[in-house]
């Protein structure tokens, strides 16, 4: 039976080969997308090497990380925020890659507590312009970048984007204009070494285009569990 050791095995030397073939010369690190899996899934990761965890559900987090508390875990948030979680998140995350507009950068900043190192974020970009999707346009992304930037408990570090699935020629566009507005943010003179894209079917073309996150869950950890 395959295990959650072997499988990430197999996507790390997945990565290793697509940052061999990519023209961007940047470190990939593997986001392993737990959501809806349980804490003896984290932890069986942990114990193969994995220490980067991504959730995208509050409570599920919150009751997972305090069963997890002996392991030293990076937790990402991923998912979309709603106002009155931004405290928790604030407080309980490393990093959070779903920053999509001002108010919720506002509430992080005022929740991070002054014990914590300022609190890692990315901008997530709507490159699809999908209605059903949370991020910003593009042609907005420069001034929420540089509100961002005032707020002094937060760290913007780079562009977290989903594309269109499944893969197609259009998703490989969609990831060419996540770049570009990278792209366009470094030229501005915003410091940015982060791009959260890429997940299970698509991160070996993601890495190509620049991926220095990507965020895989079914991949890692097999079809998540069966909601009663």
């Amino acid at each position: 039976m395959t295990t959650i050791s072997n499988r990430l095995q197999d996507i790390l030397a997945t990565i290793q080969s697509a940052q061999a073939c990519s023209p961007f010369a940047q470190a990939v690190k593997l986001v392993a997308v737990s959501k809806a899996q349980p804490a003896s899934a984290i932890r069986e990761a942990y114990q193969a090497g994995q220490t980067i965890f991504g959730e995208n559900y509050l409570q599920e987090a919150l009751d997972k990380q305090a069963q997890l508390t002996d392991l030293n875990i990076e937790w990402h948030f991923i998912g979309p925020i709603q106002s009155n979680k931004t405290q928790p998140i604030s407080q309980h995350f490393t990093w959070v890659h779903s920053v999509d507009r001002l108010k919720i950068a506002q509430r992080l900043n005022e929740a991070r507590p002054a014990d914590l190192p300022p609190l890692q974020v990315c901008i997530q970009v709507n490159v699809s312009n999908e209605d059903t999707k949370s991020g910003v346009l593009p042609e907005d992304l420069a001034a929420l970048a540089a509100e961002i930037q005032k707020l002094p408990k937060l760290k913007l570090r780079g562009l977290m984007a989903i594309p269109v699935r499944p893969y197609t020629k259009e998703q490989i566009a969609q990831f060419k204009r996540v770049r570009q507005c990278y792209d366009a943010l470094l030229e501005k003179g915003v410091a940015l070494d982060t791009l959260s894209i890429g997940m299970s079917d698509d991160y070996a073309v993601a890495i190509t285009q620049g991926a220095t996150f990507v965020r895989i869950g079914s991949a890692l950890f097999g079809a998540r569990p069966r909601q009663a």
